[in-house]
């Protein structure tokens, strides 16, 4: 198995957790999260980025609104639910008990 493949993998497992943590922020619409994604290395496409909206939409954990745009077509803008912003909560605990773990196992790993 390649880096490469290791950081897809672990990419894929987090994405759900960051598209989130973005929104947390305010409302934002597909381009602007994936730009966001790109910035930090997370490397997206619509084709991924569209589904997970939908299924978190889906969820209730996303709500999402139209809104006109100075530059074309009108931007569906979403944002979290409040059942978004518990289930954003556990992610957070869920993220810090991992990383916690993963130093106890590196740290016993280096002795």
């Amino acid at each position: 198995m390649t880096e490469e493949n290791v950081k897809v993998q672990m990419r894929k497992g987090i994405l759900e957790y960051c598209i989130l943590a973005i929104l947390s922020r305010g409302a934002s619409y597909a381009p602007r999260i994936i730009a966001e994604l790109k910035e930090a290395e997370m490397i997206v496409v619509e084709g991924t980025l569209y589904p997970i909206l939908t299924r978190q939409k889906n969820a209730g954990l996303l709500t999402y609104r139209w809104e006109e745009s100075p530059q074309g077509p009108p931007r569906k803008f979403y944002s979290l639910t409040e059942k978004g912003e518990e289930y954003l909560a556990q992610w957070d605990k869920v993220w810090e008990d991992m990383v916690r773990q993963i130093e106890i196992i590196r740290g016993k790993s280096e002795q």
